[in-house]
C-alpha cells in the first residue's frame, strides 16, 4: 500500500470515502461535527480527489481507516461521559494509521477477552498451546497485556484461555527442542500449567512477563479464596443449597488472607441462603435428580478442563451453559466467566469502604435508587423484607460512589436484585462492575448510548437473518425499541425469572453475542404473529405473550410470578417454550456472528446513533428557542451550527481546555452547549450587524458579560439567539435599549479596557447651542423641543427608576463613541454624524439642567427654562464631533469633561431615545432592515479560517521567544 504506517491520516479525502462507505451519514453535519480533523488540508485535498485517490491501492483498508477516525472523531467530540482518548490519539494533527491500527486491535482484544478498558495490549503472537483434552498442541495466538496473559485458537470456539497475572506464580523458560520449540512454561496456584511453544523473541518477552508480573504481585498483594475450589465440587455444599429446592442469596462477605471471619462480623451481617427458601411446586427427588446431572457433568468438565478463572474455555463448556448452570453453582461460575473474580480477590476491604463512605449520603442517585428497591423483583421472597432490600440499597449505593459519571440507571436494579439472588453481597457488586463496566460499555449513562449502538446493529441484524421479517416490518425501529428492555435487562424483566436466568448464564460466557442471537431466536419464534399484527402494539402483544409463556422445565425452584398479567383470559392459550430449547435453537441458528463482527458494526452504527443524539439535541434547543425570537427556522439552524461548531473547535483544537465548557449532555438540551468569552467574541465578529472595526471585539466583551447572569463565564445559546434577535429584528426601542445596557454595569466595568474618551474637548461644550443650521438655510429650534421633553420625562422619572439605572458621563462617553464606530463606512456616514453631533449636544444639555436642578433643588422643567439659545452659522467642526481619539493621546486630550461635573451628571435611556427619535437618519438607521443570511453564509464560509489565523497569531509570540 502507497499509504505507509506514518503518514498522517487527515489528510485522507472525507466526502467522497464517507459518500461510499457509510451512505446513510449526513456528511455535512459530519464534517461540521468532526471539525478536530478537518482542518484547512481536508479542503484543499477535496478538490484533487483524482490525485489523492492514486495515494491508494487497497480501498478496504482506507475505508477501515475512516469507519475507525469517524468513530474515534464523534465518540470524543460527542460522548465525553464514557469515552477515554488514547494518548496517541490526543493531537490531531499527529494522528497516524498505526495509531488507528493499534487503537482498533486493542478494543478488540479487551472485547473478545471481556477485559477491563484500563487494559493495554503490549504483544500479539503467534504460538502454540498445549491442551491436554484434545492431547496436542492447538495453535493460535497468545495476547499480553498489562495484567493478562490470553491465548485463543486460530480455529473459532476451539479454546481460549484467559490468565490474570495475578493468579501466575511463575513464567519459566523450557529447553528449546525440535519437538518443542522456543517453549515457555506459565504456573498458576491452582497447581494447573500451561505450555506455549512456537514463540518468537521469546526472551524478550519472558523478560517483560515477568517485570508486569512483578508489578502486579507488588500492586495486589495476593489474597486468594480457596474455598472457590471447594464451593464448586462440595456434595455438602449441594445438598445443603438444594435440599429444599431454594433459592441462593448471599452476604456481605469481605474476601481476605486473614481475620476474614472478624470482618465479617465487623462489617455487615451475614444473611444465608436459608433466610429466602421457598417450596417448590416440583417433588424434590425430580428437582435433584435434575440438578444432580447437572451438576455431575460439570465436575467431569472442571476435571478435565479446569476449575478456575484460568479454565479452558471450549466449545464443550457453550454446550454446557446453554443447558443453564446448576442453581448451586451459578454465582461462582458467573465470577469466573466474567473474571470479576479477578477483582474480588484484588480489591480486599474496598466494597467495605465504599459501604461505610456511601451509606447515609442523601441525593439525586440515593433518591432514585430509593424510589426502585421496591420495585425490583417485588415478586420474589428474597426482596419482601428489609434484609433483601437493605442488601441491594447498599450494593447499588456504593456502586454508584464508585462510579459517578454512571452513577445510577433504571434497569441496574432489576440486574442487581438477580445477581444478589446468586452471589454474596460483595460478590454481586464486582458482578455488576464487570456488568456496567465492561461486558455492557456504555449500556449505563444519561444516554444509554450503548445499549443504542446495539439496538441499531440488531436492526441490521434483522435484516441479515430474517429478511422476510425486515420486509413485512417496513420500520424496524419500532421492533428495536420494543426489543431495548432484551438488552438492558438481560431478559430478566420480560421473561419468567426462573428462564432468564439461563439467559444471564449465556451472557457472562458469551458477552452481548448471547443477547443478540437469542433476540433473532425470538423473533423467528414469533414471525408469523408479527406479520399479521397491525400495528406497534399488537406486534408488542405478540412478543410479550410469547416471552412470558418460556418456561424453565429443569428449574428447581417453583416460578415467581407473571410479568404481564394484563393478558385477558378470553385470549387463545399461548403454547409453552422450553428455555433450553429457546438458547439452543440461537445457538445453532444465530450463533455465527463473531466477536469481530459485533465490533465492526458497533462501529458503524455508533456514528448514526451519535448524529442521532445530536440531532435530537438540536431539535429541542430549536422547539424551545423558536417561539421566543423572530429569526427564522432556518436561519436559526445555521446559527446553532455555527454555535456548535464554534465550541467544538475551541475545545479540541485548543490544549489544554478546562472539562466544563465540553458538551454535557446531562444538562437540559438548550445548556449542552456552552460557549466562552473568547469563543462569543468570535461568533459576534462573524454573525452580528453591529460591527464596529477595531472596536467590536469590546462590544463583543461587554455583551458577553451583560448575557453572563450567572457569572459562570459561559453562555447558552438560547442567550446568544436573543441577543441577535434584538439586532437583527428588535425594534428601535429595543435596540437603543441593549445598546444602553451594554455601557453601564455590568456590561461596562470600572476596569474596561476602553477608557479612552472619543470625543473631542472643544467640540463638546455644553454651552454650545441648541439652534442648528441645516443645508438648505432653514433652522431648527430644539429650545421648546426641549422643555416639553424634561416636562414629559419628570412625569416618568419613577418608572425610569425602577428600570435602568441612569448613565453616567464616562458611561456615555463610551455610548457615543459605539455609534460613532456603528456608522463607520455606512453610504449615509456624514448625515449620520450631523444627526449623532446634534443629539449629542443636545444630551450634554439636558445632562447639565438635570445637574443643576438637582443640585439647586428647583424642578427639572425650571432648569429647562434657563437654556440660553443663540444662533451662530453652523460649523463644518460638527462632522469632526466623533472623530476617534489616537491611541497615544494624552490624558488630557482625552477628558471630555470639566471636573466639577464628573459624578452627579446623568442621562436617562428616555432621554437618550427621545433625543436620537428627534434625527430622521438616526431613525432610518435603526429601523432599516438587516440581512441575516449573508452574515450566515459569510460566516459558514469564514469561521475555520478566523480560528486559523488567531492561532497563528498566537503561536508567533511562542517562536520568537524560542528563536535564539
Amino acid at each position: 500500500m502507497w499509504l505507509i504506517s506514518r503518514c498522517p491520516v487527515q489528510t485522507i479525502i472525507l466526502y467522497y470515502i464517507f459518500k461510499l462507505v457509510i451512505p446513510w451519514v449526513d456528511v455535512q453535519r459530519l464534517e461540521r461535527t468532526s471539525n478536530v480533523f478537518l482542518t484547512d488540508t481536508i479542503r484543499i485535498t477535496t478538490q484533487n480527489k483524482e490525485r489523492d485517490f492514486s495515494m491508494f491501492l487497497n480501498l478496504d483498508e482506507v475505508f477501515k481507516i475512516m469507519e475507525q477516525l469517524a468513530d474515534v472523531t464523534l465518540r470524543r467530540l460527542l460522548d465525553n461521559e464514557g469515552f477515554d482518548l488514547d494518548p496517541g490519539l490526543q493531537e490531531p494533527s499527529q494522528i497516524t494509521k498505526r495509531d488507528l491500527e493499534a487503537r482498533a486491535q486493542n478494543e478488540f482484544f479487551r472485547a473478545f477477552f471481556r477485559l477491563p478498558r484500563r487494559e493495554k495490549l503490549h504483544a500479539v503472537l503467534d504460538c502454540s498451546l498445549w491442551t491436554p483434552f484434545s492431547r496436542c498442541h492447538t495453535a493460535g495466538q497468545m495476547f499480553t497485556s498489562d495484567s493478562y496473559i490470553c491465548f485463543a485458537s486460530k480455529e473459532a470456539g476451539c479454546c481460549k484461555v484467559i490468565l490474570p497475572l495475578r493468579e501466575v506464580v511463575s513464567i519459566e523458560k523450557m529447553e528449546d527442542t525440535s519437538l518443542l520449540p522456543n517453549p515457555i512454561i506459565v504456573s498458576i496456584r491452582s497447581k494447573m500449567a500451561f505450555q506455549f511453544i512456537e514463540l518468537r523473541d521469546r526472551d524478550s518477552l519472558v523478560e517483560g512477563l515477568l517485570a508486569r508480573l512483578k508489578l502486579v504481585h507488588a500492586d495486589h498483594p495476593v489474597h486468594y479464596d480457596t474455598t472457590l475450589d471447594e464451593e464448586l465440587t462440595s456434595p455438602v455444599f449441594h445438598s445443603t443449597s438444594l435440599c429444599s429446592g431454594s433459592h441462593r442469596f448471599g452476604g456481605l462477605e469481605m474476601v481476605s488472607s486473614q481475620n476474614s471471619e472478624e470482618r465479617e462480623k465487623e462489617t455487615s451481617p451475614r444473611m444465608h441462603p436459608e433466610a429466602f427458601r421457598q417450596s417448590g411446586s416440583q417433588s424434590p427427588d425430580s428437582g435433584l435428580s435434575r440438578e444432580q446431572i447437572k451438576v455431575s457433568l460439570w465436575n467431569d468438565h472442571f476435571a478435565e478442563y479446569g476449575r478456575t478463572v484460568c479454565m479452558f474455555r471450549t466449545e464443550k463448556i457453550r454446550k454446557l451453559v446453554a443447558m443453564g448452570i446448576p442453581e448451586s453453582l451459578r454465582g461462582r461460575l458467573w465470577l469466573l466467566f466474567s473474571d470479576a473474580v479477578t477483582d474480588l480477590a484484588a480489591h480486599p476491604g474496598y466494597y467495605g469502604n465504599l459501604v461505610e463512605e456511601s451509606m447515609g449520603k442523601c441525593c439525586l442517585v440515593t433518591e432514585e435508587i430509593e424510589r426502585d428497591l421496591h420495585r425490583s423483583l417485588p415478586e420474589h421472597p428474597a426482596f419482601q423484607n428489609e434484609t433483601g432490600i437493605a442488601a441491594l440499597r447498599r450494593v447499588l449505593t456504593a456502586y454508584a460512589h464508585r462510579n459517578p459519571k454512571i452513577g445510577y440507571c433504571q434497569s441496574m436494579n432489576i440486574l442487581t436484585s438477580v445477581l444478589l439472588l446468586y452471589a454474596k453481597e460483595e460478590e454481586a457488586f464486582w458482578l455488576l462492575v464487570a456488568v456496567c463496566e465492561r461486558m455492557l460499555p456504555d449500556y449505563f449513562n444519561h444516554r444509554v448510548i450503548g445499549a443504542q449502538v446495539d439496538q441499531s446493529v440488531f436492526e441490521e441484524l434483522i435484516k441479515e437473518q430474517l429478511p422476510e421479517l425486515a420486509e413485512h416490518m417496513h420500520d424496524l425501529s419500532a421492533l428495536a425499541s420494543i426489543s431495548l428492555s432484551w438488552f438492558l435487562t438481560l431478559f430478566l424483566s420480560i421473561m419468567p425469572l426462573e428462564s432468564a436466568v439461563n439467559v444471564v448464564d449465556c451472557f457472562f460466557y458469551d458477552g452481548i453475542k448471547a443477547i443478540f442471537q437469542l433476540g433473532l431466536a425470538v423473533l423467528e419464534a414469533t414471525a408469523e404473529g408479527l406479520c399479521s399484527s397491525k400495528d406497534d402494539s399488537q406486534a408488542f402483544m405478540v412478543l410479550s405473550r410469547f416471552l412470558d409463556h418460556v418456561k424453565n422445565e429443569d428449574s428447581p425452584g417453583p416460578p415467581i410470578g407473571s410479568h404481564h398479567a394484563f393478558f385477558s383470559d378470553d385470549q387463545e392459550p399461548c403454547p409453552v417454550t422450553d428455555i433450553a430449547d429457546l438458547i439452543r435453537d440461537s445457538y445453532e441458528k444465530f450463533g455465527d456472528q463473531s466477536v469481530a463482527q459485533i465490533e465492526h458494526m458497533r462501529c458503524r452504527h455508533r456514528i448514526r446513533v451519535l448524529q442521532g443524539h445530536e440531532d435530537t439535541t438540536k431539535q429541542n434547543v430549536l422547539r424551545v428557542v423558536i417561539p421566543e425570537v423572530s429569526v427564522l427556522p432556518e436561519d436559526l439552524e445555521e446559527l446553532y451550527d455555527l454555535f456548535k461548531r464554534e465550541h467544538m473547535m475551541s475545545c479540541y483544537w485548543e490544549q489544554p481546555r478546562p472539562m466544563a465548557p465540553r458538551h454535557d449532555p446531562s444538562r437540559p438540551y438548550a445548556e449542552q452547549y456552552r460557549i466562552d468569552a473568547q469563543q462569543f467574541a468570535r461568533l459576534f465578529q462573524l454573525v452580528s450587524p453591529w460591527t464596529c472595526g477595531a472596536h467590536t471585539e469590546i462590544l463583543a466583551e461587554r455583551t458577553f458579560r451583560l448575557l453572563d447572569e450567572n457569572m459562570d463565564h459561559l453562555i447558552e445559546f438560547k442567550a446568544f439567539v436573543s441577543c441577535l434577535d434584538i439586532m437583527y429584528n428588535g425594534e428601535m426601542n429595543e435596540k437603543i435599549k441593549l445598546l444602553y445596557r451594554l455601557h453601564i454595569p455590568p456590561a461596562l466595568t470600572e476596569n474596561d479596557r476602553d477608557s479612552q474618551s472619543p470625543l473631542k474637548n472643544p467640540l463638546l461644550s455644553t454651552s454650545r447651542p441648541l439652534v442648528f443650521g441645516k443645508s438648505n438655510g432653514d433652522t431648527i429650534d430644539y429650545q421648546k423641543q426641549l422643555k416639553q421633553m424634561i416636562k414629559d420625562l419628570a412625569k416618568e422619572k419613577d418608572k425610569t427608576e425602577k428600570e435602568l439605572p441612569k448613565m453616567s458621563q464616562r458611561e456615555f462617553i463610551q455610548f457615543c463613541k459605539t455609534l460613532y464606530s456603528m456608522f463607520h463606512e455606512d453610504p449615509e456616514e456624514n448625515d449620520l454624524y450631523q444627526a449623532i453631533a446634534t443629539v449629542t449636544t443636545l444630551l450634554l444639555q439636558i445632562g447639565e439642567v438635570g445637574q443643576r436642578g438637582s443640585s439647586s433643588g428647583s424642578g427639572s422643567q425650571e432648569g429647562g427654562e434657563e437654556l440660553q439659545a443663540s444662533a451662530p452659522s453652523p460649523s463644518s467642526e460638527q462632522d469632526l464631533v466623533f472623530a476617534e481619539t489616537d491611541t497615544g493621546q494624552s490624558p488630557q486630550a482625552s477628558q471630555a469633561f470639566p471636573e466639577e461635573a464628573q459624578g452627579d451628571w446623568t442621562v436617562s435611556l428616555e432621554h437618550i431615545l427621545a433625543s436620537l427619535l428627534t434625527e430622521q437618519s438616526l431613525v432610518n438607521f435603526f429601523e432599516k432592515p438587516l440581512d441575516i443570511k449573508s452574515k450566515l453564509e459569510n460566516a459558514k464560509l469564514n469561521q475555520y479560517s478566523l480560528k486559523t489565523c488567531e492561532m497563528s497569531r498566537q503561536s508567533q509570540p511562542e517562536l520568537k521567544l524560542s528563536s535564539p
